[in-house]
C-alpha cells in the first residue's frame, strides 16, 4: 500500500492537533506583521521604475543628487466661478503670503501673478525639503489656504502642487479602498451564508482570507527590501488575497461537508477534502503563481514588485487551506455548521440531484459540436474590439472629475493654461569633460532654433551638478504629449544628442521626460509580452501535462483559458475606449487602455481561470477513474461542482466588481476585466465549451496515457478515501442523514 498524499498527512496531523495548528498559524501571521512593520517599506524610486532610454536618463540625473524642492501653487479665484476682484484677491494673497512664510515647512514666497483673462491669481509656493515626504509635510500649507478662504467669502483658494496633489490622489485613493474593504467584507460572507446556510462555515473562509492578506502584506513588506515595492502592491495582495484566500477554503469546506452527508466522521471527511480538493488547491495555487512569476520576465520593476506580492499571497492562501483550515473544521466540529439559517440552511442540505445544471449541460452533451462552434463563436465575437486595443501611460486626464484636487488643477489649466510639453536632456561624463560636455549641449540646443517642433519661448538653462558630473537641460515643445509634434521633436533630440557627444571622450547621454517615458514603457511592453506570455503558456502546459498526465487536458486547458482571456481584452476595450459606459461606471473615456494593464491582466487571468479548470476536470477525471464513460463523466464532474464553482465565481466576480467602482480608471479597468473574465470563464467555458470540448474528444481527452495506468494505481493503493460510512452526528435530522 502507497504512502498517503502529503496534503492528507498534513490535514491529519493538524485535525489531531488542532491547537498546535491554530496557535503556529497565529503566530505565523502574527509575526510576520510585526516583522514587516519593523522593517518599513522600501519603495520603487522613479529612477528604478524607467525603462529604455527615459529611464537611464532618469537614472543619470539621480546620479547628479540635483536638489528638486517641491513646489506649491495656490490659486485663488472667485468662489461662483465669475469674475474675480483683483484688489480683494490680492488682500486675500498678501495675508496668505504672511501665513505661509511664518510656516517652517515653507522656504520662500513668490510674487501672486494675474490669470491672462483676468479671473484668479496665482502664488508660487517653494516647500522646505524633499519631493519624497513633500505630502506628509504640506497639510499645516492645505490649513493655512483653507484659513485664508475661510476668512475671505466670496473667494475660492485651490492648492495643486507637488505634495498637495499626491496627498489629495492618496486620500481619495486610501478612501475608495476602505471603502472597498467595507463592501467586500459584508458581501462576501453575505454570498458565502447562502452558500453553506451557517454562520460559522460562511465566516471561516472569510476570516482565513484576511488573515492570509495581513500576513502576505508583512512579507511583502520584507521581501520589499530585496525587490522594491511599488504602492499599489497592498492593493492587488488584497485583490488576490481575498479572492483566492475564499476560493480555496471554499472547494476545501464544500468537499469535507459533501463527505459529511454521506456518512463519513469529521476526521475522514477532512483527509477526503484533503486527498481531493487539498490537491486541486495545492494544483491550483501552483498555476497562479508559475502565471504570475512570468511577470519577472518582463524586466520591469512595477511588473517584479506586483508579480511578488501576488505570489506571496497565493502561496499563504495555499498553506493555510492545507494546515489551519483542517485544525478549524476538526475543532468545531458539529458547531462548523452552527448557528443555522433556517431557510438558506434548507436549501443548501436538499437531497437529490439538482436539475438546473444537467439542463444546462443538455446541449453540450447531447451536440457537443454545434455547441462547441456557437458558443466559441460567441466568446471571438467579445474578443473583436481587443483587435484595436490602444495603449497609453496613465495621467490627469484618466483621473475622475469628481476628486477635489482634480477639479483644482483643472481650474489652474484653465487659468493659466500651458501648451506642450519639455524634454529632459541628461548627460553624464567624468569632470574635467564638464566644459566640452557644456559646449555639446548649446550646441544641440543651437539646433533646435527656428525650428517649429521646439519651444521658443525662453532659453533652455543647463543644471550642472556639484560634482560636475552630470549635466541636464530641459528642450520645450509646443505640442501636447499625445501629438506627433511631440513623439518627433522626441526622435529629433534622440538623433542629434549622439552626435553632439561624439567628440566628448566617456560621455554618456539620454533623452527622457513625460513623453519619452510613455514611448519607452509601451515599446518595452511590446518587446518582453512574447517572452512572459511563451513563459506562461509554456509552464502552464506543462504543469497540466504532469498533473493530469494528459497531453489533451493540458493543451485545451491552455486553448481555453486564452479563450476567455481575449473575450475578456474585448470587454475591456468595447467598455473604456469608448464613452457609452463612461456615467454608468463614472469615468472619463481617454480612448485607450492602461498601458501596463494587458499584461498584467492575462497573467492573473491566466492563473486565476486555472482554479476552475482544474477542480471541474479533476472532479471529471474522478468520475472517469470510477469507470464512468466520458460523457457520464463530464456530467457527473460537472453537476457535482457546479455548485462550489459557482459559489466560488460569485465571490470573485463580487470582489473584482468592487474595484470597478474605484476613482481611478486603472483599477477600474483592473477590476471590470477581472469581473469579466471570471464570470465568462465560470458560466461560458464551464457549461459550454468545456463539456461540449471533452465529449467531442471522448476517450482522446486522457491522451497519451489513457486511464488504465491511473486506475491501476488507484486500486494499488487501497482504499485511502473509501472508508465505511459512519453517521455525523453534526447532520443530524436533515433529509439527507444517512
Amino acid at each position: 500500500m502507497r504512502r498517503k498524499p502529503a496534503t492528507v498527512r498534513i490535514a491529519r496531523w493538524s485535525a489531531t492537533h488542532p491547537w498546535s495548528a491554530i496557535g503556529l498559524w497565529v503566530v505565523f501571521v502574527a509575526l510576520c506583521l510585526l516583522l514587516g512593520g519593523a522593517a518599513g517599506t522600501d519603495r520603487i524610486s522613479d529612477e528604478e521604475s524607467g525603462v529604455g532610454e527615459s529611464g537611464r536618463a532618469g537614472r543619470i540625473t539621480a546620479s547628479g543628487h540635483f536638489t528638486e524642492k517641491p513646489e506649491e501653487n495656490v490659486l485663488i479665484s472667485a468662489a461662483n466661478g465669475g469674475k474675480l476682484d483683483l484688489a480683494t484677491a490680492r488682500k486675500a494673497a498678501a495675508e496668505l503670503t504672511g501665513r505661509m512664510r511664518a510656516l517652517p515647512e515653507v522656504e520662500s514666497v513668490g510674487t501672486a501673478l494675474p490669470a491672462p483673462d483676468g479671473t484668479a491669481l496665482l502664488l508660487p509656493v517653494t516647500m522646505t525639503g524633499d519631493t519624497e515626504t513633500a505630502d506628509t509635510r504640506v497639510q499645516p500649507l492645505l490649513d493655512a489656504s483653507a484659513a485664508t478662504e475661510r476668512a475671505h467669502e466670496g473667494l475660492r483658494i485651490d492648492q495643486v502642487g507637488t505634495g498637495s496633489t499626491a496627498k489629495g490622489l492618496g486620500d481619495t485613493l486610501g478612501e475608495d479602498f476602505e471603502k472597498a474593504e467595507l463592501i467586500s467584507l459584508p458581501l462576501t460572507l453575505l454570498i458565502l451564508l447562502v452558500v453553506f446556510g451557517a454562520v460559522i462555515a460562511a465566516g471561516v473562509p472569510v476570516l482565513l482570507a484576511v488573515s492570509c492578506v495581513g500576513a502576505a502584506i508583512g512579507l511583502s513588506t520584507l521581501a520589499s527590501h530585496v525587490l522594491p515595492e511599488t504602492s499599489a502592491v497592498g492593493n492587488v495582495i488584497l485583490l488576490m488575497g481575498m479572492a483566492v484566500g475564499v476560493d480555496y477554503s471554499l472547494f476545501y469546506l464544500k468537499r469535507e461537508r459533501e463527505e459529511r452527508r454521506k456518512g463519513a466522521s469529521h476526521l475522514d471527511a477532512i483527509e477526503i477534502a484533503a486527498e481531493t480538493s487539498g490537491h486541486t488547491v495545492v494544483v491550483s495555487g501552483t498555476t497562479v503563481i508559475v502565471s504570475m512569476a512570468g511577470l519577472y520576465l518582463a524586466q520591469e520593476a512595477t511588473f517584479a514588485s506586483l508579480a511578488t506580492g501576488s505570489i506571496i499571497v497565493v502561496a499563504v492562501a495555499v498553506l493555510a487551506s492545507l494546515t489551519v483550515l483542517p485544525a478549524l473544521l476538526a475543532k468545531l466540529g458539529r458547531w462548523v455548521d452552527r448557528p443555522k439559517v433556517p431557510l438558506l440552511w434548507r436549501l443548501t442540505m436538499r437531497s437529490g440531484e439538482s436539475r438546473l445544471w444537467p439542463l444546462m449541460l443538455r446541449p453540450a452533451l447531447v451536440r457537443p459540436v454545434l455547441t462547441l462552434v456557437v458558443s466559441v463563436g460567441a466568446l471571438l465575437a467579445l474578443a473583436l474590439p481587443a483587435l484595436d486595443m490602444k495603449l497609453k501611460q496613465p495621467g490627469s486626464d484618466d483621473l475622475s472629475r469628481d476628486i477635489p484636487v482634480v477639479q483644482a488643477m483643472d481650474r489652474l489649466t484653465s487659468a493659466f493654461p500651458s501648451e506642450g510639453t519639455t524634454h529632459h536632456v541628461a548627460v553624464r561624463a567624468p569632470a574635467q569633460r564638464a566644459g566640452e560636455v557644456e559646449s555639446a549641449l548649446r550646441a544641440l540646443l543651437g539646433r533646435t532654433e527656428g525650428r517649429r517642433l521646439f519651444a521658443h519661448d525662453r532659453t533652455p538653462e543647463i543644471r550642472v551638478s556639484a560634482d560636475r558630473r552630470v549635466h541636464t537641460v530641459a528642450v520645450g515643445t509646443p505640442y501636447s504629449p499625445k501629438s506627433d509634434g511631440a513623439r518627433d521633436s522626441l526622435e529629433l533630440l534622440r538623433e542629434w544628442l549622439p552626435e553632439a557627444l561624439a567628440p566628448v571622450r566617456g560621455a554618456e547621454g539620454a533623452v527622457g521626460g513625460k513623453v519619452a517615458q510613455g514611448i519607452d514603457f509601451t515599446g518595452h511592453l511590446e518587446d518582453r509580452m512574447p517572452w512572459v506570455v511563451g513563459f506562461v503558456l509554456l509552464l502552464t502546459f506543462a504543469t497540466m501535462a504532469v498533473i493530469f498526465r494528459s497531453l489533451a487536458v493540458a493543451l485545451s486547458a491552455i486553448l481555453l483559458n486564452l479563450l476567455s482571456a481575449a473575450a475578456s481584452f474585448g470587454v475591456l476595450v468595447a467598455v473604456f475606449q469608448h464613452t457609452w459606459a463612461e456615467d454608468l461606471l463614472d469615468f472619463h473615456s481617454s480612448g485607450a487602455v492602461v498601458s501596463w494593464l494587458p499584461l498584467f491582466l492575462f497573467v492573473v487571468l491566466f492563473g486565476l481561470s486555472m482554479d476552475y479548470h482544474v477542480f471541474v476536470v479533476s472532479r471529471i477525471r474522478e468520475a472517469a477513474l470510477d469507470g464512468a464513460r466520458v460523457r457520464e463523466a463530464v456530467r457527473d464532474g460537472i453537476t457535482r461542482s457546479a455548485g462550489v464553482v459557482t459559489s466560488a465565481a460569485i465571490v470573485m466576480v463580487a470582489v473584482f466588481a468592487i474595484f470597478g467602482t474605484l476613482s481611478m480608471v486603472e483599477f477600474k479597468q483592473l477590476g471590470v476585466g477581472l469581473a469579466a473574465a471570471i464570470l465568462m470563464d465560470a458560466v461560458v467555458i464551464r457549461i459550454f465549451v468545456l463539456p461540449a470540448l471533452m465529449t467531442a474528444l471522448g476517450r482522446w481527452n486522457w491522451w497519451p496515457g489513457g486511464l488504465d495506468a491511473a486506475r491501476r494505481g488507484r486500486h494499488a493503493a487501497g482504499p485511502s478515501t473509501t472508508r465505511p460510512p459512519q453517521p455525523d452526528p453534526s447532520l443530524a435530522g436533515s433529509s439527507t442523514q444517512v
